[in-house]
């Protein structure tokens, strides 16, 4: 699960076509040989991730605004680019738009889905459950219940299980501090019930801002309440965690114990800032944990650009969970033990199936905002670059900056489709287009620079970076 961040200057893998392309460093070499048990990040394009694995297949839900919306695939490698499945719309004005953070339950043979809504005023924002009609997590659903209504601000349920006892974790109003940075827990009757009376659980968080997204993550021995500090629009958006004991009454809020210090955040190493606002899941087999989070690719504060990632998770000696350090985007990774795999694979801008026409530019001034450290640029008016790749989708990941311009991306010489690569601050590894589905074997991915550009964008370049094939 290394990365290597070095500079590729004339590499290719070995495609899943079996024809050896010219020789590679090893790394890149081992990574490309692999590549039908591997993934990389991210695997959603939104926020405020649930992911599961269940009955076959993987399932995640983001933050949508307007909109409950879940992607499924058999495998964790092919999940970026499958379509949403819009599973709730509410025309309830006091409760359809601010949509976050959906998060799964499964209770007797049905789903339910906690979620946080508002009508549009964020101090209004309120907590509410979905119920399937069977025990598929698609749906159909209908609206349950309005939950933990105490009549302040809430956000970010989910239920969690402390001896057999079901409960209900969120955030609410702290108590003089001016905004929503409270973990609160209350009983529950059923999955859509909260009963008697809420207890707050004061919660440290190396900052005076949130405390969010209460998570819970299960030992033999303890339950560990994971939670989110620290404004999400910042790069020190971070994970710290509670814990109780097997047996203690988490409704006394001095049994749960503080954990010192953050247990995952800014990796500035491999480009990742702001990670946060997770849930764990199993791997298909049960024998894994990982943890789905979303996080950036840039330190600039900004609510835009969180996309959703994962990565295996271990276990100290002490009995407390290790969530080591967050990876880079396009760290290559190993699937969950039982995924049946995929023949996706990468290929990076200096593979030689990509062919340029015209002036392009190439190095590693991007870093870790870039795919191996290194990415190809042109501002040329009908550049081009022609990807030549093997199986039924390709992605296109690369650089979003505020001197990008428009390019005009086409398949197998069909019509163009322009794609606006701006974007008011610099961010790496981004996903700007996905092509159709296509007919199994060879295909030609062509992306010409338009010498167009977005009013607000100060030239006309394109960058190609990382392409994901499916």
């Amino acid at each position: 699960m290394r990365f290597f961040r070095a500079a590729v200057t004339a590499t290719a893998a070995v495609l899943l076509t079996g024809v050896l392309a010219p020789a590679a460093p090893a790394a890149q070499k081992q990574e490309g040989v692999v590549a039908s048990q591997t993934f990389r990040n991210p695997v959603n394009s939104a926020a405020d991730p649930s992911l599961m694995f269940y009955n076959g297949k993987y399932y995640v839900a983001t933050t949508r605004g307007d909109r409950i919306g879940i992607w499924s695939s058999a495998s964790l490698a092919t999940l970026l680019v499958q379509p949403e499945q819009v599973v709730w719309r509410d025309s309830d004005t006091s409760r359809n738009t601010q949509m976050w953070a959906p998060a799964f339950r499964h209770v007797g043979g049905r789903w339910y889905i906690y979620y946080t809504a508002s009508d549009g005023v964020d101090a209004n924002h309120r907590m509410y459950v979905l119920e399937s009609a069977g025990d598929d997590p698609l749906g159909p659903y209908s609206f349950k219940a309005k939950i933990a209504d105490f009549d302040e601000y809430a956000i970010d349920g989910e239920p969690i299980t402390v001896n057999g006892q079901q409960y209900f974790v969120w955030t609410g109003p702290g108590r003089g501090q001016g905004g929503p940075a409270q973990l609160y827990i209350v009983r529950m009757s059923n999955p859509w019930t909260a009963s008697g009376d809420r207890v707050a659980i004061p919660a440290d968080g190396g900052c005076s801002e949130v405390r969010e997204g209460p998570t819970p993550l299960y030992s033999a021995t303890r339950t560990f309440l994971t939670y989110s500090t620290c404004d999400t629009g910042k790069p020190d958006y971070q994970l710290w965690m509670k814990s109780i004991a097997n047996g203690a009454d988490p409704m006394v809020a001095s049994n749960w114990v503080q954990h010192a210090g953050p247990i995952f955040s800014r990796n500035d190493e491999t480009g990742v800032w702001g990670p946060g606002h997770h849930s764990f899941f199993k791997s298909p087999d049960g024998t894994e944990d990982w943890i789905a989070y979303h996080g950036k690719n840039t330190s600039t504060y900004t609510y835009s650009f969180r996309t959703t990632r994962v990565q295996k998770i271990t276990w100290n000696a002490d009995g407390t969970p290790n969530l080591g350090r967050p990876l880079a985007a396009g760290a290559t990774q190993n699937l969950p033990s039982g995924d049946p795999g995929s023949s996706n694979y990468w290929i990076n801008d200096t593979d030689s199936t990509v062919v340029y026409a015209g002036n392009w530019s190439s190095g590693s001034g991007c870093g870790n905002q870039c795919f191996w450290g290194n990415d190809h640029w042109s501002g040329e008016t009908n550049a081009t670059a022609t990807i030549h790749f093997t199986g039924t989708r390709a992605a296109l990941l690369s650089v979003a900056d505020t001197g990008n311009g428009i390019a005009a991306i086409s398949v197998d010489g069909g019509p163009e489709q322009r794609i606006d690569y701006y974007s008011s601050i610099r961010v790496g590894e981004q996903l700007m287009y996905i092509s159709p589905t296509l007919a199994p074997g060879a295909h030609t991915l062509k992306v010409r620079v338009t010498g167009d550009k977005n009013p607000a964008s100060t030239s006309t370049v394109i960058s190609l970076d990382r392409i994901e094939v499916y």
